[in-house]
């Protein structure tokens, strides 16, 4: 039987129900590590088909095989969890857990490769190995919930592994594809500032930290934009900065907080030490303490070649030749990044934007919604996409 025929016999009857799990999920998204209706009912979809999922270590994620349960093996991947954001939709399945939101579509993900995971299951012994499908929990939090999935060893063995990401700007039956890396890594910095404090009328007896929280504010962007190849792409944006309570009082403490991005994995590896040099050479003039708290998120998701390869000719032979589109990379992070370290792999941008919408409401909004036709064309590519990377292995 053809990938087509098996997706196409699947989502015949079970089109409605694709619909009504995503907005299940969407009426009741979860933080990361506390995915416990959602893992439950994965379950529940999956051992009804037959099928033996098991939840990680944890307590929250999914892994589930379909297929012979030999080698080689293929993982579909799905993150499961929310944004502590507030659903500002006024839709039916709007969320009922105030000031969490699923605004990055994880709901899409997960709905799709359970979707797809079903429609294999009715031919689960006909295929040519093993699909490994992985709902994983925390990809919203640094430094990921894969790293979870890797500790639990369910990438020991596999072949390749792949996962779709909703993009707004890209319409309904579109797959973006990018060979390389098409995400940025992404840390979380902190850096606390202190000194003696005193009188604002004599800075030169004290530690003007105020000052000093200014120039670092501004010269550690620039002095990283001399120091790191540009070609690197590194971003280090401020998204707090705080010192004292009073216009006449020099602060004991300061704070700086912001993240740092970078498209390059080299760049990202010596980002840390860079930082901590940097901070530390533009403190000491004005004999400020500072302590540099440098959160590792994830590194760039780059796309193996071949994988992507296989990735457009699946989109292509399940939704047609100018179904794969290329696509560019950007400064957001995704911890998709660490199965990648580990084994061959792509992940690809699915079209979720309405057809001729201008404005589509970006990720991370709680405006953020989709087109619901984007779930079987997701359904169609991740089958399509299970048949050739089993092939392939």
């Amino acid at each position: 039987m053809t990938p087509q025929a098996v997706s196409d016999g699947w989502l015949a009857e079970h089109a409605d129900e694709l619909v009504a799990w995503r907005r299940d999920l969407h009426a009741h998204p979860e933080l990361g590590n506390q995915e416990h209706r959602t893992t439950a009912v994965l379950v529940e979809h999956l051992r009804a088909a037959g099928l033996a999922p098991k939840v990680l270590s944890r307590g929250t994620g999914v892994v589930c095989d379909v297929g012979t349960g030999e080698a080689p093996i293929v993982v579909l991947r799905a993150d499961i969890d929310a944004l502590p954001l507030q659903d500002e939709k006024l839709v039916p399945y709007r969320s009922t857990i105030p000031g969490l939101c699923h605004a990055c579509g994880h709901d899409v993900h997960t709905t799709a490769v359970l979707g797809a995971g079903l429609a294999l299951a009715q031919v689960a012994d006909s295929l040519q190995g093993t699909v490994r499908l992985v709902f994983q929990p925390a990809e919203e939090q640094m430094p990921g919930g894969a790293l979870d999935v890797l500790a639990d060893g369910w990438m020991e063995g596999v072949a390749s592994a792949f996962g779709l990401h909703c993009d707004p700007a890209l319409e309904v039956g579109r797959v973006g594809l990018k060979s390389g890396a098409i995400t940025a890594a992404a840390d979380a910095l902190e850096i606390v500032l202190t000194g003696p404090g005193g009188h604002t009328s004599r800075p030169h007896n004290t530690v003007d930290l105020v000052h000093v929280l200014s120039t670092i504010a501004t010269g550690l962007p620039d002095a990283l934009g001399r120091l790191v190849d540009p070609r690197a792409g590194l971003c280090l944006v401020w998204g707090h900065i705080s010192a004292g309570v009073v216009h006449n009082a020099i602060p004991r403490t300061g704070t700086l907080r912001g993240t740092l991005r970078v498209l390059d994995k080299d760049a990202w590896h010596g980002a840390p030490q860079m930082v901590q040099r940097l901070v530390d050479g533009l403190a000491a003039p004005y004999g400020a303490h500072a302590e540099v708290r440098y959160q590792r998120g994830v590194p760039p998701v780059v796309n193996d070649q071949s994988a992507t390869t296989l990735f457009a000719a699946a989109v292509r032979g399940a939704l047609g030749p100018h179904a794969a589109v290329p696509t560019l990379q950007s400064l957001g992070g995704e911890d998709f990044a660490w199965y990648l370290d580990h084994v061959p792999g792509a992940m690809a941008r699915l079209g979720v934007k309405p057809p001729g919408q201008e404005h589509p409401h970006d990720l991370h909004q709680g405006t953020f919604d989709v087109d619901e036709t984007a779930l079987p064309v997701a359904v169609k590519v991740l089958v399509a996409l299970a048949f050739a990377a089993l092939s392939a292995a």
